[in-house]
């Protein structure tokens, strides 16, 4: 079998690795979608032509569900959480990129350590000091919760976009007579807005997806969309409809954003290999 041969089969073999591996995770997005469409007569069939319906999207906007407030919740944790965390997050990273003082080798990887605590682990302590200070079941809650998790984060993913950023730049801007504020400001800021939104959108649906600390740290007031996903499971069983109908609505943001995020996180992870 000579070369020619060798790479057409290669390659074949590649494209036909590829199909299989999009199958397997594009066939249970599909199905959800699928079923939340299907009438209830339909859902545990495995018939795909039938005539579509909201009816799904209806019940689960209505009582006893009513998930509208739920949607609300869940984007303004997920907002909110994120303009907290990035402006922060950038400050931090330039700070221990730029400027370098007394242990902050030692507090960066503190930082990273955090990450490393399973969530099962801190939820508890969380709910008893929560419950002293009267945020469980609150909005500010879940932000302040979900920071602990987005801003460290956020902290190691932009510091790797400043470390790639030349200091020539910056140190250019400053002999051409701008002030330390001004080239943050006007260089090193654009150049980093890439990175900030990459960090920002991975933020987001951390955020967004989060279920563990909203369970355990919610009643009835803050409930976010993840959540209701249990109330699904009626007496009679689970309503797979209603399950698919509200998985398809949490997924949706998450595909918009990861669409968004492509160009800016192409760009930002090259940005400074060509300087």
């Amino acid at each position: 079998m000579d070369n020619k041969t060798r790479k057409k089969l290669s390659g074949w073999g590649n494209t036909f690795a590829g199909i299989l591996i999009l199958i397997f995770i594009a066939f249970p997005i599909f199905w959800i979608a699928v079923t939340a469409f299907k009438p209830e007569r339909y859902v545990f069939s495995t018939e795909i032509r039938f005539a579509p319906t909201l009816d799904s999207f209806r019940a689960i906007f209505q009582d006893p569900l009513a998930f509208g407030p739920l949607t609300v919740n869940s984007l303004i944790v997920s907002t909110v959480t994120v303009l907290i965390a990035v402006p922060l997050a950038v400050m931090a990273a330039y700070a221990f990129s730029r400027y370098r003082f007394k242990g902050d080798g030692l507090l960066l990887i503190w930082v990273l350590i955090t990450q490393f605590l399973p969530p099962v682990v801190v939820v508890l302590p969380f709910f008893a000091l929560f419950r002293q200070l009267g945020l469980v079941d609150t909005r500010m809650g879940l932000v302040w919760i979900n920071l602990s998790i987005v801003l460290p984060y956020s902290i190691w993913m932009i510091k790797g976009f400043v470390d790639a950023l030349p200091t020539e730049i910056e140190q250019a801007a400053l002999i051409d007579g701008a002030n330390e504020f001004q080239t943050i400001r006007h260089i090193t800021m654009p150049l980093l807005m890439p990175s900030i939104i990459t960090a920002a959108v991975f933020s987001f649906i951390i955020v967004w997806n989060e279920f563990l600390f909203a369970l355990i740290l919610t009643r009835q007031e803050a409930r976010t969309l993840t959540i209701g996903l249990l109330s699904t499971n009626t007496a009679t069983g689970i309503r797979w409809d209603w399950m698919s109908a509200t998985g398809l609505i949490v997924m949706i943001p998450v595909f918009i954003l990861s669409l968004t995020i492509r160009k800016h996180f192409v760009q930002g992870m090259t940005m400074g290999a060509v300087k």
